[in-house]
């Protein structure tokens, strides 16, 4: 048996302080100065990983307003194999893997090689800004929550 869909704004509705907590968690980061690009790439990457079809596509047309590149967008499912990510963005990717894939454990490397790109500080609002969206991707997965419109769609070519 199935559960009805329901919206974002349902929630907001129904829980409008817990919305709000977990809406300010996921501004701290870029109050703080985080960059908004990184910053939508991470929630990017941990909402394909837990498969949040509303989060995806919100966090892909956040991206493209802030003018991130569409190969950047296309390729990040295998960041690791494709050589336009800076040094910044692998350790970043590697550090919202680690803490969304928690059962995997976060290993010495990757803290080490996320510690070498960002400060104790940094470190700490991005690991906010990995938290806040691993729990939206919860609550968009399970009252699966339906992706967002374009509101420009895209003009289909000819094939």
């Amino acid at each position: 048996m199935s559960h009805a869909r329901s919206e974002p704004n349902d929630f907001k509705a129904q829980a409008p302080d817990a919305y709000d907590i977990v809406a300010a968690l996921g501004q701290a980061a870029a109050k703080a100065g985080i960059d908004k690009q990184l910053l939508e790439l991470v929630k990017l990457r941990a909402s394909q990983i837990n498969g949040c079809a509303f989060c995806v596509q919100y966090h892909i047309l956040q991206a493209e307003s802030l003018g991130i590149a569409a190969d950047k967008l296309n390729l990040l499912v295998v960041w690791r194999e494709a050589p336009l990510f800076s040094a910044r963005e692998r350790a970043a990717l590697a550090w919202t893997e680690a803490l969304t894939l928690l059962t995997q454990g976060v290993g010495d490397e990757v803290y080490a090689q996320a510690a070498a790109e960002f400060s104790g500080k940094e470190l700490a609002y991005l690991s906010s800004a990995i938290a806040s969206i691993n729990v939206w991707n919860r609550l968009g997965v399970a009252y699966r929550w339906s992706p967002p419109a374009r509101k420009n769609p895209a003009t289909p070519t000819a094939s």
